[in-house]
């Protein structure tokens, strides 16, 4: 499954819920929340996401989970 980069959309969103297995609720900036799981690279690197962080996520297109990228 390759997909290019300039198909993949990104938002920027806040995490506002931590669930199980290093998947978050994040609300993003039109106030619409979905599930997001942590990248590989952030999970390698045990880059720690907590509530209250401003993340980048990675959207499918289909508009299933989106994946976290960045923590800033």
């Amino acid at each position: 499954m390759n997909i290019k980069k300039e198909q993949v959309e990104k938002a920027y969103g806040i995490v506002v819920e931590a669930m199980p297995n290093t998947t978050f609720k994040i609300k993003f900036e039109n106030n619409e929340e979905k599930l997001a799981y942590l990248s590989g690279k952030m999970r390698k690197n045990r880059i720690k996401v907590v509530l209250g962080d401003r993340v980048t996520v990675e959207l499918d297109k289909y508009g299933g989970k989106g994946r976290i990228v960045q923590r800033s």
